[in-house]
């Protein structure tokens, strides 16, 4: 196991250099950059999507990035153009910005933001343990319901609580988590009914106030509402895949021989049909993780206002800041590929018996 170990945590450099090679190489050919919202803002007096730059001298590597064709200057004189891409750091051929963000990338420089004036490493600090928050308490509820849920069901497959469980899963599965969320905020957060959650935010205004006990109050209220939207949308998968992988492995013969040679139910779906049946489950944590923790609480975090990263991200990608782009790239990439290889972990400690190195 030491040895796969050793070879998938060096895989995790060609890896992290390739995806970040292919999304530079696409963004050279995406229209308008800074460089192009700047010429805009100046000439008409529009902000486009950004909210104003500050001194583009300090963006740092991480936004060397070419931003496509800067010819429509709108008729502003060729040297404010340039000023404009030398500040950006545009004025390098593209072989020499790329060599030069990765090299920063080593020891964790990703430059400063070109609308904001501030490091990405310090926004990506600041907005990490939001979603964080977000992903793990939504993962140990999701997890939490579905595994259990899903074991009843496979017991009692055929039953009327089978039967009437399947229905709400189904209709939870056919809700998006963006729509259970914004019905979350009409019945129970000031809307036309109740006014029980915040509607925004993880802390209250006085949360420095608190005392750390109602601080840890004041947050999981706060949590209450994101994270059953959150919830919604994930149980229904994980519940069905649990229930047809314990159905599977309970028709197996060793099930069978099992129970003949008069071992107690409890004892048969725990002891011998539990490991093998959540493998399959297992598998699918890493990919799980990353999809709450940086795509599907996207929506949420805009819902409620909650700045994290899946926020921030999308805010790069709008106002095409290169530098926070690829910094949360990176961090996206890197967290992903670490994930998976917990879970080849947690793999061998379900089943002693997968060998990865043998397979390979």
């Amino acid at each position: 196991m030491g040895v796969y170990l050793v070879k998938r945590l060096l895989l995790i450099i060609p890896t992290l250099l390739g995806i970040i090679l292919i999304n530079f190489v696409i963004v050279q050919f995406a229209p308008g950059g800074p460089v192009e919202q700047i010429i805009a803002q100046t000439t008409f007096g529009q902000s486009s999507t950004t909210t104003g730059i500050s001194g583009g001298s300090d963006a740092g590597p991480a936004g060397n990035v070419d931003t496509g064709d800067s010819s429509a200057s709108y008729g502003l004189p060729p040297e404010i153009i340039e000023e404009l891409e030398r500040q950006f750091g545009f004025d390098k051929p593209a072989h020499e910005r790329f060599l030069t963000m990765v090299s920063n990338y080593v020891v964790l420089d990703f430059g400063n933001s070109f609308f904001q004036d501030r490091p990405v490493i310090e926004l990506i600090i600041e907005r990490m343990p939001v979603s964080i928050s977000l992903g793990l308490w939504s993962l140990l509820m999701i997890y939490g319901i579905s595994i259990p849920l899903g074991i009843a069901k496979a017991v009692r497959n055929g039953s009327p609580f089978d039967i009437w469980t399947s229905s709400l899963i189904f209709i939870g599965y056919a809700i998006p988590g963006f729509i259970f969320a914004v019905l979350l905020i009409v019945l129970f957060a000031g809307g036309n009914y109740l006014d029980l959650f915040p509607l925004r935010g993880l802390t209250s205004d006085n949360w420095v106030d608190l005392s750390w006990g109602d601080r840890i109050l004041d947050y999981l209220w706060h949590l209450c509402l994101p994270i059953m939207a959150l919830t919604i949308g994930g149980f229904a998968t994980l519940t069905m895949l649990t229930k047809n992988s314990f159905l599977e492995e309970i028709s197996k013969q060793f099930v069978l021989t099992a129970r003949a040679k008069g071992l107690t139910e409890q004892r048969v779906l725990y002891g011998h049909v539990f490991r093998n049946a959540m493998l399959i489950v297992i598998a699918g944590f890493p990919a799980a993780f990353i999809g709450i923790l940086f795509t599907g609480s996207l929506l949420i975090e805009v819902i409620f206002s909650l700045d994290g990263m899946g926020l921030l991200s999308y805010e790069a990608v709008i106002k095409r800041d290169y530098p926070i782009l690829f910094g949360t790239l990176f961090c996206f990439t890197l967290i992903g590929l670490v994930m998976h290889l917990i879970g080849d972990l947690v793999y061998v400690l379900v089943d002693p018996r997968i060998d990865f190195e043998t397979r390979e």
